[in-house]
C-alpha cells in the first residue's frame, strides 16, 4: 500500500525531467516512466514487426536496458522518451540483422524492484483489437509488407514518419543522425516502396 501511495505521490507531483532524475535512486519512479511509456514503444515495435510476441519481447528488452542505463542518461542529447525509441530501434535492428532475438526478461524488474507492472492483459487486449483491425485492412498489410522488404534504414524512417506520427526533427534524434540524411532517407524510401508497389 505504501509503494502504491508513493508511486501515485510520484505520478501527481513530478514532471518527466524530475521522474528520470528520481529514478535513477527510486525504481518505483522508473515504474512511472515505465507506465506513460509501455504502450508508446510496443505500438512501434509491433509497426516494425507485425509480430505482438516479437514486439512484446522487443520492449521488455527496451526497458530493461533502459532501467540498467538510466544512471547514465542526461537530458543534454535527447529526451527520455527519444532515448526510448533509439533503445527500441537498436533492438528492433538486432532482430532484423540477426533474424532472431533473445531478450533479457522483465521479470528481473518486478523481481528486485516490484515494480507494479502496468496491466498487461488491459495492455495486450488493445493491441489485440488493433492487430485485428489492421490485419483486416489489406492496404495496411500490403505496404507493411513491401516496407518491410526494404533495407533497415528506409523501415525506420517510413515507420518513425507515417505509423507513429514522427516529425523529421524528433525522428533525428531518436537515429542519431542531421534531419537533412532524415529527409532524404524518407524521399528515397518512398520512391523504393513506390517502386515496390507498381
Amino acid at each position: 500500500m505504501a509503494i502504491i501511495l508513493n508511486k501515485q505521490c510520484l505520478q501527481n507531483n513530478l514532471n518527466e525531467r524530475e521522474l528520470v532524475e528520481k529514478s535513477k535512486e527510486d525504481p518505483q519512479a522508473f515504474a512511472i516512466l515505465f507506465d506513460r511509456y509501455y504502450q508508446i514503444i510496443l505500438s512501434y515495435a509491433y509497426h516494425r514487426t507485425l509480430d505482438m510476441e516479437l514486439a512484446k519481447d522487443i520492449t521488455s528488452e527496451t526497458f530493461l536496458k533502459a532501467f540498467n542505463a538510466v544512471n547514465r542518461f542526461t537530458w543534454r542529447e535527447i529526451s527520455f522518451g527519444a532515448w526510448l525509441y533509439r533503445i527500441a530501434t537498436n533492438e528492433l535492428n538486432m532482430y532484423f540483422r540477426k533474424g532472431r532475438y533473445k531478450p533479457a526478461s522483465l521479470n528481473y524488474l518486478q523481481n528486485q524492484f516490484g515494480f507494479d507492472a502496468i496491466d498487461f492483459s488491459t495492455t495486450v487486449s488493445e493491441h489485440n483489437k488493433e492487430e485485428s483491425k489492421e490485419k483486416m485492412d489489406e492496404d495496411f498489410l500490403f505496404l507493411q509488407s513491401k516496407i518491410k522488404d526494404l533495407p533497415i534504414k528506409y523501415q525506420e524512417v517510413l515507420t518513425l514518419r507515417y505509423f507513429e506520427h514522427k516529425l523529421i526533427k524528433e525522428i533525428a534524434v531518436i537515429l542519431n543522425k542531421k534531419e537533412g540524411t532524415i529527409k532524404s532517407l524518407l524521399s528515397r524510401g518512398i520512391d523504393r516502396l513506390k517502386e515496390f508497389l507498381q
